[in-house]
């Protein structure tokens, strides 16, 4: 005579099963605890068995955790009467399709949708800022060489007066605002690229509360950027410096030079 399905499960020694961190916290569970479990069966019956808590893992998605026991699939198929049938198979990421009759096939590019147009949201709205803060370094490198070239008149005017072209004061001023970005990067280099190092290496630790933000996060999150990002984002700066440094510059080639020596506003 058969026995039925708990009786096997409760006679057994052990009656494995892993949860997450979630739910292990929302129950109040830890390892070695035993609960008792109730399910229903292919034809609708209820039944129920006492399992064992072996493991509590950590995973970054929630819906494999919250509200999720896992046990073996053969003992699965033994509690429920669905022999060799699944409801869900995780395939590798490399995988772009399966045709198998019956089987709905989502690809990892489909399942991420959504997160991939946040990014995509992000980096827009990223790029924005950081388009504002670069006009704002702009504009107050524009006010200094302004004011510069303003309190510097009589340098100027002797300047000209001792022979040097007008063109020549002029790139002598670009070139001057020029090397304050660079000596700016090269600086902001020395202390940067070890904060930078050690954020690749450690990450930025997110709290617990960050996970009812309905985004799928890690407990840290690793900031990604490469030489070349940096080469490009310090070789922006520094010929948008070049730039803003040479507008004002213009202006001393319509400076007398002996108004300039005389220190005269123009």
């Amino acid at each position: 005579m058969a026995l039925p399905t708990a009786a096997l499960l409760t006679d057994q020694p052990e009656f494995p099963a892993i949860i997450g961190n979630r739910m292990a916290a929302a129950a109040k569970l830890k390892e070695g605890d035993r609960l008792l479990l109730r399910w229903r069966d292919k034809n609708g019956t209820y039944d129920a068995a006492e399992l064992t808590i072996r493991k509590i893992f950590d995973t970054n998605v929630a819906s494999v955790d919250n509200g999720q026991i896992w046990i073996s699939i053969n003992t699965l198929w033994e509690m429920t009467g669905l022999i060799d049938q699944a409801t869900l198979l995780v395939a590798t990421a490399a995988r772009e399709t399966m045709e198998v009759p019956g089987w709905n096939f989502q690809s990892q590019k489909s399942l991420l949708k959504e997160l991939s147009e946040i990014i995509e949201m992000k980096k827009f709205s990223g790029a924005i800022m950081y388009g504002l803060l670069l006009a704002i370094a702009l504009l107050a490198i524009f006010d200094t060489q302004v004011l510069s070239i303003f309190r510097r008149q009589r340098e100027i005017g002797t300047y000209i007066a001792l022979g040097m072209t007008r063109q020549r004061v002029v790139w002598l001023f670009t070139i001057e605002g020029s090397m304050y970005s660079i000596l700016a990067t090269i600086l902001g280099c020395i202390y940067g690229v070890p904060i930078f190092i050690f954020m690749a290496d450690y990450g930025i630790g997110l709290p617990r509360a960050a996970e009812g933000s309905g985004v799928i996060m890690g407990e840290r999150i690793f900031p990604m950027y490469s030489a070349g990002l940096i080469l490009t984002t310090a070789l922006t700066v520094v010929i948008s410096s070049t730039i803003v440094s040479f507008l004002p510059s213009r202006k001393i080639a319509g400076m007398d030079p002996v108004d300039a020596l005389k220190g005269k506003l123009q």
